[in-house]
């Protein structure tokens, strides 16, 4: 090819009214870096910025309750908590004649294994912890995710018994309920007949759900609030004092579950509350989407407020990480646990009391430390304080009494495995029949979407365009600095230059890539552009070079050699592990990797139309794989691309993302930043596709794609096909299978850039 050596005069050419880019090494990676940069500081800064998305009423606890309302019901749905509930108006016993449902029998309680109902063909399953009288409190005792509910009642080895609060809490007169959770192993990640993966249990159901607007936080938490709906129905005409106490991932949902659901009186939050800023660094099935933006922990605690709510700082669950790779199993997601800083628990601490001051609740908010902040959960201060709180009415005992001796499970040598894959099963299960009705509700979510006319499909699809971008991609402010453009001659081919480009976007962020202009161009003329976007862990070069490989055929190369503009962009997802964590540290801010991008390429386009040679009219897309991906967002969302064409991606990809029966999905793979929030109930390939009509679109698809299979891409793409023929437009959409594989084909696409940018075939 025709790059220039580093410090050949050649390099010091530029494009007009550009400065000369000095920039030296690997601009890809410090693309990446520097988005790393600005999103860090984007996290730091949301603590500040979540007032906004509150409107808080002190002068009552009632107007104070109206006030967070659209906060909770966002809360809600971010976490995935959105599905009705069944009445639960009993527990059923779980026994056989081999292993009865009484378990145990304890210093004052007995203890009973016992399911309730919660949604759609998925139970709670744990122990039941009777009183020998009337109950005092209603707790519900949530473990850690690694502690089976026999641990937390000593049972089972594993929790120390100065831990064990679930036992505590029934030797003190209290009915609790101990549900069972997905645990961290990875015994059933994966599919036999396809494919094993090291995921973490809570993962591989994080995958599935987060693309379904579901999260395996979200499950569990219905999980609890279905047990308060028993507690609820269970007391009857009585005022039902209900507490809910988590450790660890129990932690995590005991708060949750208390700011979700008015009804929970009291919270004790174990190992756990912290500020979340580095969020980003925990295991992927805590990744919940706009949850810096709008929710830090101190903000759940104002969901929570007025009522009690205890902060138990002590050890942790240490997590270094998934599962190990290993022969047959790999894929899983980095992300580590560790107990919670003091400082950091202290600081969520003091922003909470903000808002429990303002309410005259000050007392309602406590935090007990064990030991120096790395003591056992289950503190006897944390005992007293929750029941204090909860019984103060009828006067709280003087003192916790004195522990008993952890009880004889009746059962033998209990597996709890059996329960364990019940629940996993279930909720994989519940989460599979959403995928397979998700077609249904993306039509029901699309009813306002009028094909009456060229003129009202744009008009009503305005609505959508933003849905996507707000509540999908994220959007982020545009552009902050000038474009300062930086150019420098990098490649001189017989028939055009290739230039190096740097333009500004944000502090940090730039956009990055080469543009080649023909050399026969006239005084005057404007021509068509394309912009030829690479794949995953590519770069803006491999459009252009002619040795890297067959995939990309050149085919920037190739269409500047045709007479075309071309502009090969350089997108973020390099570097592997490096980009993936863009994702993480975007998701809790509402925003994903392409909300950056998308930016990124709003700013080229700018630049791009200002050029004197390009008529601003015609500036198309071509993007292969992750490329193609990227040509059915940011066209969709970018109206200043005439037209897109996806290469070697287009599929139906809420398919792709969520199967767990075909060996195409990403279920298996080490792409976990895939996956997109709800999209599979708002936006599929189709969807996608048709924000981007009534443009030009094509499909470029080889036969031996592994992206997908032929009857996947042919199934989504003939809903494009319609849409466009109910629009009369038929003959602006096409689809080319080619005898291939994963690779740029260049013919029909080739073709249908010079018809639709009408831009003369070779001779």
């Amino acid at each position: 090819m025709g790059a220039s050596a580093p410090g050949a005069p050649a390099r010091l050419e530029t494009l007009p009214n550009t400065k000369l880019l000095t920039l030296e090494g690997d601009l890809a990676a410090e693309m990446v870096a520097g988005i790393d940069r600005f999103l860090m500081r984007e996290l730091e800064a949301s603590v500040k910025m979540r007032a906004d998305l509150w409107g808080r009423d002190y002068t009552s606890p009632e107007a104070y309750a109206r006030s967070v309302a659209p906060n909770r019901e966002r809360f809600l749905k971010y976490i995935g908590a959105v599905d009705d509930r069944g009445p639960v108006t009993a527990l059923e016993f779980v026994g056989t004649t081999s292993s009865p449902s009484l378990v145990a029998t304890g210093a004052g309680y007995t203890v009973h294994a016992v399911r309730w109902p919660v949604l759609d063909g998925v139970d709670a399953e744990g122990l039941l912890l009777q009183p020998d009288g009337d109950p005092v409190v209603r707790v519900v005792a949530i473990p850690d995710a690694d502690w089976s509910p026999e641990m937390l009642v000593g049972l089972a080895p594993g929790v120390p018994p100065e831990a064990q609060f679930a036992r505590r809490l029934a030797e003190n007169g209290c009915q609790v309920l101990v549900p069972g959770l997905i645990d961290r192993t990875d015994t059933w990640s994966g599919n036999p007949r396809i494919r094993m993966t090291n995921q973490p249990h809570r993962e591989f159901i994080y995958r599935m759900a987060f693309e379904m607007g579901r999260h395996i936080i979200g499950y569990e938490v219905q999980k609890v609030l279905a047990a308060v709906d028993w507690f609820t129905h269970d007391a009857g005409a009585d005022d039902a004092h209900i507490a809910v106490w988590g450790h660890g991932e129990g932690g995590l949902l005991a708060l949750y579950s208390a700011a979700a659901d008015p009804r929970i009186d009291t919270a004790v939050v174990s190992g756990y509350f912290q500020s979340r800023q580095n969020v980003w660094q925990e295991p992927i099935y805590r990744n919940v989407w706009s949850l810096l933006h709008e929710f830090g922990d101190a903000e759940l605690a104002s969901l929570i407020a007025p009522r009690a709510l205890i902060i138990e700082a002590c050890r942790g669950p240490q997590v270094d990480g998934p599962p190990p790779a290993r022969d047959g199993r790999k894929g899983a997601a980095p992300g580590r646990l560790v107990t919670p800083p003091l400082d950091s628990v202290r600081s969520a601490f003091e922003r909470a009391h903000m808002f429990y001051d303002k309410l005259e609740a000050s007392a309602n908010l406590q935090l007990v430390v064990s030991g120096d902040g790395t003591g056992q959960p289950g503190t006897e201060a944390a005992t007293k304080a929750l029941l204090g709180t909860l019984v103060s009415d009828a006067g709280a005992p003087a003192a916790v009494k004195a522990p008993g001796e952890p009880p004889t499970d009746l059962r033998g040598a209990y597996d709890p495995r059996p329960r364990l894959r019940r629940q996993f099963d279930q909720l994989c299960a519940f989460t599979q029949a959403l995928v397979k009705h998700s077609a249904r509700v993306r039509r029901e979510f699309w009813e306002k979407a009028d094909t009456s006319s060229i003129q009202r499909w744009r008009e009503t699809c305005t609505s959508y365009r933003d849905y996507l971008w707000d509540e999908v991609i994220g959007r982020f402010p545009p552009a902050s600095r000038p474009p300062n453009p930086r150019t420098r001659l990098a490649y001189d081919e017989p028939k055009w230059k290739g230039y190096e480009v740097v333009l500004d976007v944000w502090p940090d962020v730039f956009a990055y890539g080469i543009l080649l202009v023909p050399k026969d161009l006239e005084a005057g003329e404007r021509r068509p552009v394309v912009v030829c976007q690479h794949g995953l862990e590519g770069t803006a070069q491999k459009p252009v070079h002619r040795d890297m490989g067959t995939a990309y055929q050149a085919f920037g190369a190739q269409l500047a050699d045709r007479g075309f503009v071309v502009y090969s962009p350089q997108n973020p997802y390099i570097g592997r592990d490096k980009f993936r964590v863009l994702q993480r540290k975007a998701n809790p801010l509402k925003k994903s990797l392409f909300a950056v991008i998308v930016r990124q390429h709003e700013r080229t386009l700018e630049w791009l139309r200002e050029l004197p040679f390009v008529d601003p009219e015609r500036i198309g897309f071509y993007g292969i794989s992750y490329g193609g991906k990227t040509a059915m967002r940011v066209p969709a969302l970018l109206e200043g691309y005439a037209l897109s064409i996806c290469s070697a991606d287009f599929n139906e990809w809420i398919w792709k993302n969520t199967a767990t029966h075909r060996r195409y999905t990403y279920m298996f793979s080490p792409e976990y930043e895939m996956f997109e929030f709800d999209l599979g109930h708002t936006f599929n390939y189709a969807e996608l596709a048709a924000l981007i009509a009534p443009r030009p679109f094509m499909v470029e698809r080889g036969h031996h794609d592994g992206v997908a299979p032929d009857e996947w891409v042919a199934y989504e793409y003939a809903k494009v096909r319609r849409l466009y023929a109910a629009l009369g437009i038929p003959d602006r959409t096409e689809i080319e299978f080619f005898d291939g594989g994963h690779m740029i084909h260049g013919k029909g696409t080739f073709e249908f850039l010079h018809k639709h940018l009408k831009w003369p075939l070779p001779k």
